[in-house]
């Protein structure tokens, strides 16, 4: 068989957050680039079945809980048997906009796109076949692994994409269900358990962990739950699962090993994701996954093949995206010897719940591990101090200040709330600028503004400094 062949300096599998951002950065190295793309768009899972299809439905799901919180105005109600896409209606124009936007910026940067499906023949030459049938063999002296991931299929959980559900189809569903379990207590899990509480589902949560999202700051979290329960959702914890079944008629039926049955509507089973790397024949290349089907990088993203790096989902968690843009990034600059700039820690994280979680930097036990023997000082700012706070219904909020024994040294921030993922950049500029803990104090802010928590949790940590 022929092959059509094409040489290029760098090889990129994957259009997602991760390949995106390394194929830009290769191009600007200079490097001549093709990236390969196996579904019909770029952008990969996060623009089609994630990130941005979780996020318009939680618009939609926040502008409902608003409107709720003026009943006595409005007398509003949410319909039973309301169609799904009729809170989505937004969800084509929004992923259009944003394919349409990346292959601008592909084609603006000169890098080439293949569509198809990819195998490695050799460390440095990678086979795609196209839908047509088509075949090409392109070859590439540095090559980015950054194929994503699909959610994780527990062989003992019959998802049937119908009554139970994983993170790629629960959107599939034609009615908003009257009761939703949820399995599992990570990012996807909580963001969908909380978006769906708001739009009045009643959602039960399931983990074995004594509470979700253990890489987060427990207080933080705390404040997540506590709303997660006055929305009318339940989390149920240090529970183990002993079967689910639909029972063929209306419910989706859960044993946990308690004794605890518990029925439901429909069910998502968000309990991980695993890295879609098979069809890659990844031993041509020199390469295997480990044991939990990730693929093992060092710091700098690059595997056990120097010249083949693998960035994003397949390195495993945290899976976010701003996080996989920014291994893109690095990983290239390392590639190509360029300085990749500030410290990992530096990468902000949000997660997209209903509130907001935001961090960058140490929380308070991490700096504690970092520091030991030394005292951490904690200053909290809590929105229901703030003018901004009251004014928006939103309370419930906190952000905290992480600093050194001095009060002066910031060494991190993490916020709950609505606007988190915002008002954390300013946090993170703070930290990369090394500015310290009385800059919060002395700079004014706009009034009102829930940025001025910022102000209030540096005075905290000031008072607890003398």
């Amino acid at each position: 068989m022929s092959f059509d062949a094409a040489a290029f300096d760098v090889l990129v599998l994957g259009s997602g957050p991760a390949g995106q951002k390394a194929a830009v950065q290769s191009v600007k190295a200079g490097r001549r680039v093709a990236l390969v793309e196996q579904e019909a768009g770029v952008g990969g899972m996060c623009v089609h079945r994630g990130t941005i299809p979780s996020k318009t439905l939680r618009e939609t799901a926040l502008h409902l809980s608003r409107l709720r919180r003026s009943a006595a105005l409005l007398d509003f109600t949410i319909k039973p048997d309301l169609e799904v896409a009729a809170l989505t209606t937004r969800l084509d124009e929004v992923v259009k906009a944003h394919v349409a936007y990346m292959g601008r910026q592909m084609e603006r940067n000169g890098i080439r796109v293949f569509h198809g499906r990819a195998r490695f023949v050799s460390d440095r030459v990678v086979e795609v076949q196209s839908v047509d049938g088509s075949q090409r063999r392109l070859e590439a002296a540095t090559i980015f692994i950054a194929t994503g991931s699909r959610p994780r299929t527990p062989p003992e959980i019959g998802i049937d994409h119908e009554n139970i559900l994983d993170s790629d189809s629960i959107l599939s569903m034609l009615y908003l269900p009257g009761s939703l379990t949820v399995l599992g207590g990570g990012v996807i899990a909580c963001e969908y358990a909380s978006i769906f509480a708001h739009l009045g589902v009643s959602v039960t949560m399931i983990d074995r962990a004594d509470r979700p999202l253990k890489f987060i700051d427990a207080e933080l979290v705390g404040k997540f739950v506590g709303d997660f329960e006055r929305s009318g959702g339940r989390f149920l914890g240090e529970r183990n699962i002993a079967s689910v079944e639909w029972d063929g008629v209306s419910k989706v039926v859960t044993r946990l090993a308690t004794g605890e049955v518990i029925e439901s509507d429909k069910m998502l089973v968000a309990l991980g994701r695993s890295a879609a790397i098979e069809g890659l024949a990844l031993n041509a290349a020199g390469l295997k996954a480990n044991a939990r089907g990730l693929l093992d990088v060092d710091e700098h993203c690059r595997t056990a093949v120097p010249h083949i790096y693998a960035i994003g989902d397949v390195i495993g968690p945290p899976s976010l995206a701003a996080t996989a843009m920014e291994q893109g990034r690095r990983a290239a600059c390392h590639a190509f010897g360029l300085a990749s700039g500030s410290a990992a820690e530096m990468i902000p994280i949000g997660i997209y719940t209903i509130p907001e979680m935001a961090c960058v930097g140490f929380s308070e036990d991490e700096a504690q591990k970092r520091y030991p023997g030394e005292r951490i000082l904690v200053g909290r700012g809590r929105f229901e101090e703030i003018a901004r706070g009251q004014i928006s219904g939103v309370q419930d909020g906190l952000l905290k200040i992480v600093a050194d024994s001095t009060g002066r040294k910031l060494l991190g921030v993490q916020i709950v709330g609505e606007g988190a993922t915002e008002l954390i950049h300013l946090g993170q500029m703070a930290l990369l600028s090394g500015t310290g803990v009385e800059s919060f104090v002395e700079n004014i802010f706009n009034f009102p503004t829930l940025a001025e928590a910022y102000r209030v949790a540096a005075l905290d940590v000031l008072e607890r400094s003398r």
